[in-house]
């Protein structure tokens, strides 16, 4: 673990032309540097792209590869618009390959969706380098430092660290909040970086460093400087918003044409392609189909899915008669230690059928390389990315996915499953999307990759 945090500390900022690896990277020499990049782009907008050329201008990577969730993101919600659209507008500006983050990792915890992403990227065998934004940063140069030792304490935790967690956790506090108690009371040196944990990309770039350090991989975590408003500003800025202030902005009616300032211009036009023949999803967009599969199973409870305790599994069936849509009741379950997006995601497990038993948890202190991705599916390239393709070909470790159709027989059985999860949930998206439009639902199986 030391080894690995020198490393980084020595090698993040002065980059090599080849990387020898550990883990699944293991004996192999790249001639190439490869950026890889975990997002939502919900919508693709000017900061992502000003993030995705800086990501080349420190590294000096020949390219990027995209892991992106699906339809459904990590706030336990719909994506506002298809994953298919999405992967079209990060290609257009500039990414070389997007792959998808399977929906069990997609819509999970921070810790989860860190985990799958940087396994995903680990296993192709051709990263170099892992970037993400951060607010913690000085004077526009990378300050990953402070965050890999962050996360080493939490990975490594000590019996002060655990005992503290778990007082603050029974004296009601919410898990992001008792955690970040739990440090600074443990270590208290941290009280010097106490803003780090109240900042979303902060917290993911923690949960990144530690996903590195678990799966043992020589990917070098690179930050690079948030612009612009904050991740939780949903007022629109003169320069770089937000994608929940551009998001806000179209739930209320606004033209796309009239954001398109706000967007990188290939992806300004894809979106308006887009909304010209499809819906704006939302959360309540899914009340009914949410309702219904409450209402199924309310008799039995819902403990058996992810995220969801018995005592939450015990209000929901008590409040399912005040249920007035998928907003609402989130908002009528809410607790001061059950934040909304917990409640969100909790519910959306239910509705996508994803299960405690779907996620393997792992050993913290095993040391052992995490073996939690089975697949990498692929939703677009660029034709001009041919030698990453087959250098992915060459060094993956996991298979490439390109064609549905064929995946049941390439896949072993409990990759399959977890395919299948994707497939459902793409189906469901597309289903809800065509009732809302009155056009033909788009089949998952059959959608063409996104080349460009």
């Amino acid at each position: 673990m030391q080894t690995l945090i020198a490393y980084w500390q020595t090698e993040y900022t002065e980059i090599n032309d080849t990387i020898s690896g550990t883990g699944s990277q293991k004996g192999m020499v790249i001639h190439m540097q490869v950026n890889g990049i975990i997002a939502e782009y919900n919508p693709f907008h000017k900061g992502h792209k000003y993030h995705l050329e800086e990501s080349l201008r420190l590294t000096g990577a020949d390219y990027t590869v995209i892991v992106m969730s699906g339809d459904f993101v990590q706030r336990g919600a719909p994506a506002i618009i298809d994953k298919h659209t999405r992967a079209e507008m990060a290609l257009c500006c500039g990414a070389d390959l997007v792959l998808e983050l399977p929906v069990l990792y997609a819509t999970a915890s921070a810790e989860y969706f860190a985990a799958g992403a940087v396994s995903l990227l680990d296993k192709l065998g051709v990263v170099t380098h892992l970037c993400f934004g951060s607010e913690s940063m000085k004077s526009g140069h990378p300050n990953t430092i402070s965050l890999p030792e962050i996360a080493a304490l939490i990975l490594h935790e000590s019996d002060a660290y655990r005992a503290a967690l778990k007082e603050f956790l029974r004296q009601g506090a919410s898990y992001p909040h008792a955690r970040t108690k739990a440090l600074i009371q443990s270590y208290p040196f941290l009280t010097n970086y106490k803003d780090i944990f109240s900042s979303p990309n902060n917290i993911l770039g923690i949960e990144y460093c530690k996903a590195i350090l678990q799966c043992q991989s020589q990917m070098i975590p690179v930050a690079i400087t948030r612009l612009g408003s904050d991740y939780h500003n949903s007022q629109m800025t003169t320069q770089f918003s937000s994608a929940l202030a551009i998001r806000h902005a179209l739930y209320a009616g606004k033209s796309p044409q009239k954001l398109l300032h706000h967007l990188p211009a290939g992806a300004g036009a894809i979106l308006i392609r887009y909304l010209e023949e499809h819906p704006l999803m939302r959360s309540d967009s899914f009340s009914a189909a949410l309702y219904y599969k409450l209402l199924m199973e309310k008799e039995s409870g819902y403990e058996q899915y992810l995220d969801v305790s018995e005592d939450l599994s015990n209000r929901i069936r008590n409040l399912l008669g005040q249920f007035t849509g998928f907003d609402a009741f989130c908002d009528l379950l809410k607790t001061k230690d059950m934040t909304y997006t917990r409640i969100s995601r909790c519910l959306l497990h239910i509705l996508l059928a994803i299960k405690k038993d779907d996620i393997k948890k792992q050993d913290m202190n095993s040391g052992q390389s995490m073996d939690i991705i089975p697949y990498a599916r692929v939703l677009g390239f660029r034709k001009s990315a041919a030698p990453l393709l087959n250098a992915v070909k060459k060094h993956a470790s996991i298979p490439l996915v390109t064609k549905l159709a064929d995946a049941k027989k390439s896949l072993e059985a409990d990759a399959y499953r977890l395919l299948s999860q994707d497939i459902l949930s793409g189906e469901l998206y597309q289903g809800i999307a065509a009732a809302q439009s009155g056009q033909a639902a788009i089949n998952e199986c059959s959608q063409p990759l996104i080349i460009l």
